[in-house]
């Protein structure tokens, strides 16, 4: 009999258990249903709205509505009410004056979009972006933050510099009989030119003047200036330096090698300091008196004449010095040397804008001094370029052309809206 009680006991248990099990699972299910059906509904409510004046959605899930009052079937919070003058959907013209809103914005975040008004994670609405608003399509890259930190991005300014620097060359004091020469045939000429008898004998005056063109042409091929052969017509005689200095000599000829790419810096009357293995930690000052109209073909380089003070006569004909030119350009509008890529033809610059797109530009480069580039065109004052990482930028940006004609736009991760 006892036994007997024990067992309808344990009946009735299982039975209880069988029913709470069954209760919790229908219950389950029902709440799982519930659930894709308010984000079903909370997706296509707010576009159509069906005619109702307004609906009720969840401030902690702004996706759960309905058109009546309740509670969120996610959280059980107590749904507020909201018109659809009050939150019109994007694409709508419900805005201020009429305004078409695109979308919304996270208030704290702008990368972050959606399409139907919510709140943030502290209870922000959502702030709508209006046509007029949004922002143009950007040509370069976007790269976040994170990213720019992993790859090394490194940025600088473009701003006006004072711009200036110096060539290290070599050189010879000058022995040059043949320059010597010319210059006693111009002067010989010169005294038997028949000025005084200009009535007499015209072609052979005529025959004169030709001859000495072609004198002063040979001695400008030479290396002479056209002041400096004014000078020596003035003299009267040749410059003994060139050939054998005498005692009256206090200066000297040096010649000094100018390589192409470094010609447009190279002026006359530009200061030289000159300094010789014979003479360790002494330098000697001078100028640059003329410049060769000829460039040599096989070196590719230009003859600067510089006459440098010699007072002791320590530097002797034909010995081997090296040579430093100072220049100044001014203030000049320059980019750092490392932001330029040199691409064939082309020199390009990666723009930063604030909004973290990074815009290849093509640019128009002047000399370089101290680590810089002069810009002649293509950037403005204030504007930021990379300084490091730009070879990596560059490859972004070929995997951004890639996708954009895949048809996935560049746009920063993270937004909602399509």
């Amino acid at each position: 009999m006892r036994k007997g009680r024990v067992l309808a006991g344990v009946l009735v248990l299982l039975i209880v258990a069988a029913g709470i099990a069954a209760y919790v699972e229908r219950c389950t299910v029902i709440g799982w249903y519930q659930t894709v059906a308010a984000r079903v509904q909370g997706e296509k409510g707010v576009k159509s709205e069906k005619g109702a004046k307004g609906f009720h959605y969840c401030p902690m899930h702004p996706n759960f509505t309905s058109d009546r009052p309740g509670n969120c079937s996610i959280c059980g919070m107590s749904l507020v009410k909201k018109t659809a003058a009050e939150a019109p959907p994007a694409g709508s013209k419900s805005g201020p004056g009429g305004k078409k809103i695109l979308y919304y914005r996270n208030p704290m975040n702008p990368q972050v979009t959606s399409p139907v008004p919510m709140k943030d994670e502290m209870g922000m609405d959502y702030v709508p972006v209006y046509e007029e608003q949004a922002p143009q399509a950007h040509t370069g890259v976007y790269i976040s933050p994170e990213k720019q930190q992993l790859i090394g991005v490194k940025k600088g300014k473009v701003q006006m510099r004072k711009l200036s620097g110096q060539i290290l060359t070599v050189g010879r004091v000058a022995y040059d009989p043949t320059l010597f020469v010319a210059q006693q045939e111009y002067l010989q000429t010169l005294k038997g030119h028949p000025s005084a008898q200009k009535a007499e004998l015209d072609y052979l005056d005529e025959r004169s003047q030709s001859l000495l063109r072609d004198m002063r042409r040979r001695l400008l091929l030479l290396g002479m200036s056209n002041a400096e052969i004014d000078e020596l017509q003035k003299r009267g005689r040749p410059e003994s330096n060139l050939y054998l200095p005498d005692g009256e000599d206090k200066n000297v000829w040096v010649y000094i090698t100018i390589y192409e790419y470094e010609a447009g810096l190279v002026q006359e009357g530009r200061a030289v300091q000159v300094d010789t293995l014979a003479y360790p930690g002494e330098t000697f000052r001078g100028k640059i008196v003329s410049l060769t109209p000829l460039l040599e073909a096989a070196t590719r380089t230009l003859k600067a004449r510089a006459l440098v003070d010699n007072p002791e006569g320590k530097l002797k004909l034909e010995m081997f010095a090296n040579v430093r030119i100072d220049y100044d350009l001014g203030e000049k509008l320059a980019v750092p040397e490392d932001a330029v890529m040199h691409a064939g033809t082309r020199d390009i610059v990666f723009a930063v804008d604030p909004d973290g797109y990074f815009t290849p530009k093509t640019v128009k480069l002047g000399a370089k001094a101290q680590g810089y580039y002069e810009v002649l065109r293509g950037l403005a004052t204030n504007e930021e370029v990379v300084t490091s990482g730009n070879f990596l930028v560059d490859s972004e940006s070929k995997l951004n052309a890639v996708l954009s004609q895949m048809g996935e736009p560049n746009q920063p991760s993270g937004g909602l809206h399509d």
